[in-house]
């Protein structure tokens, strides 16, 4: 989601409820890990760079929970999230939602995080069949 778009949807909701008192928010960015098209071989260093920008936003923000939907670029936040734990900082619940398009086969990133998240959810029985610790619950994304 941009940045725009995220503000539009906090205005809004702002906007509908005048009378509410809403939490301060902050978006944060961070590189892709891979851009399209992009080689292998260099998706690796861009990642490794992803990952060194991520741990530190993840160290200072020590988020609850981290919920992610399918791109790569969550894949650097997540494994920061995981160090949290390991490092004994703090143990963060990850929750992973396969990209409903994946009716066969995972993400390269649903492959990676398959194995690192607390929750994996996924949007076709087919998934579920073939990855039994998955989550199943339809269509939800």
């Amino acid at each position: 989601m941009s940045t725009h778009k995220i503000n539009s949807f906090e205005q809004i909701r702002a906007d509908r409820n005048p009378s509410a008192t809403f939490p301060e928010y902050y978006v944060h960015r961070i590189p892709r890990s891979r851009e399209v098209q992009q080689s292998w071989l260099s998706s690796v260093l861009t990642t490794l760079y992803s990952m060194w920008l991520s741990f530190p936003l993840t160290y200072r923000v020590k988020p609850d929970l981290v919920l992610c939907n399918g791109p790569g670029t969550c894949v650097p936040i997540c494994i920061s999230a995981l160090l949290l734990g390991i490092l004994g900082i703090k143990k963060v619940i990850i929750v992973y939602v396969e990209s409903i398009c994946r009716v066969e086969h995972l993400s390269l990133s649903g492959k990676i995080l398959f194995h690192l998240s607390d929750y994996f959810i996924v949007q076709w029985p087919t998934l579920k069949e073939k990855y039994p610790k998955s989550v199943y619950l339809g269509r939800i994304v």
